[in-house]
Parts: C-alpha cells; structure tokens; sequence
C-alpha cells in the first residue's frame, strides 16, 4: 500500500468500532490512537475539526510525496478512494 492510515478514536465512539472492523474485514492496516490517552493527537483532532474532538478522524499520508488526506467520520469507500489517490 502506497499510503499510511492513522485513526484518531476511542474506546466508546461506535463509529470508529465499525470502522475499524470494515478495515480489517478489507485487510487495510491501520495505526489506532486513542485521543483520551495522548493529549497531543487530541490536539490534532482538534486542530481538524473546528476545535471539536470528533472520532473517528482519519488521516491518510501518502509515502512518496502528495498531500495527505485528513477525514472525519469517513466511509470505508472514502478511505478508500483517498488510499487509491
């Protein structure tokens, strides 16, 4: 895979549970931080969503070159697409 993907989460937040599921279900790897555990990735995610801690967010950094791709609530199609991008 061409890109690395980072999730933003809890450990409540349903949303990034299903998410994370899909992710595996697709075999996409994944780098999980829990933002309640590490005050300067809730700082990111903050940073992203209009100072809100909004979970999951997903941040997709290509490997060689291009813009990364910050996403917030995505679909497994979203992540998706920003992988093939």
């Amino acid at each position: 895979m061409s890109a690395a993907v980072t999730m933003y989460s809890t450990t409540w937040c349903g949303y990034c549970n299903r998410l994370k599921s899909q992710l595996d279900r697709e075999g996409i790897a994944y780098t999980e931080i829990n933002i309640e555990q590490d005050p300067e990735s809730a700082n990111f995610v903050e940073s992203v969503n209009d100072g809100n801690q909004t979970v999951p967010t997903v941040l997709v950094t290509p490997q060689s070159g291009g813009e990364r791709v910050v996403m917030t609530n995505p679909s497994l199609i979203q992540v998706k697409k920003a992988l093939a991008a």
